[in-house]
């Protein structure tokens, strides 16, 4: 198994795509949390696509507690409609465009081209349209339709961090409480199923999808 290792001596920067307000914290929280224990200074740029005001403020709340609310954490939540996100394709461009003329990010999460929610297939097109000389890892949400596949990357969790993981989505996200799958039972399950795949010290895992992972040699200082 090949570790991942962001940049001695750099702040790591993390961009954290998702096309719905819970998204990005079901796919990757846990990692996210373990992230943030290994590098305090984390820089995360977290952007949703599909939200409304409720949404909204659960989504900042539940990103504020998974990596922190500081300087080093920028929210962004777009208003696009739900469910139709591939009819507004040149607006949601556009904001990949301007994400891209930030500072390149060392990590991306985004979801995984095999989801059969066409948001999401849609935020994954565009993260790879975009970002082509990236390191990209796509996540996994479980749901109705029942498109999950083996990943072929996993990051091991400590207990404390699944257990942290859904305190806070079932503190953060009052609004999704009564869909039948959003409970402890179905995020604590997936994590221990992705430890048992990866043989996790701690016994949970989260599993990504790792189109492409080439190793090279360091990058160039920054400037």
């Amino acid at each position: 198994m090949l570790p991942l290792t962001l940049p001695a001596g750099a702040l790591p920067r993390v961009l954290c795509l998702g096309a719905h307000c819970d998204d990005i914290d079901l796919g990757c929280g846990g990692t996210l949390l373990r992230l943030r224990e290994e590098h305090p200074a984390l820089d995360v740029r977290w952007v949703i696509f599909c939200s409304d005001t409720r949404r909204a403020a659960e989504a900042r709340a539940s990103a504020a507690r998974f990596v922190g609310s500081d300087a080093g954490t920028r929210v962004t939540i777009h208003e696009f409609r739900d469910g139709f996100l591939p009819w507004q394709g040149a607006a949601v461009k556009e904001v990949f465009e301007a994400l891209k003329a930030q500072a390149p990010p060392d990590l991306i999460f985004t979801h995984t081209r095999h989801d059969l929610h066409q948001d999401h297939r849609l935020v994954c097109e565009l993260t790879w349209n975009t970002f082509r000389d990236h390191l990209i890892l796509e996540y996994e949400i479980p749901k109705w339709d029942g498109d999950l596949t083996t990943p072929n990357a996993y990051v091991p969790l400590e207990a404390r961090h699944a257990e942290q993981k859904i305190a806070i989505l079932l503190d953060a996200y009052a609004s999704q409480r009564e869909r039948g799958w959003f409970d402890a039972d179905t995020f604590r399950g997936l994590m221990r199923l992705r430890g048992v795949e990866s043989n996790a010290p701690g016994r949970f895992a989260e599993g990504f999808h790792a189109r492409k992972w080439v190793l090279a040699p360091e990058r160039a200082k920054r400037t």
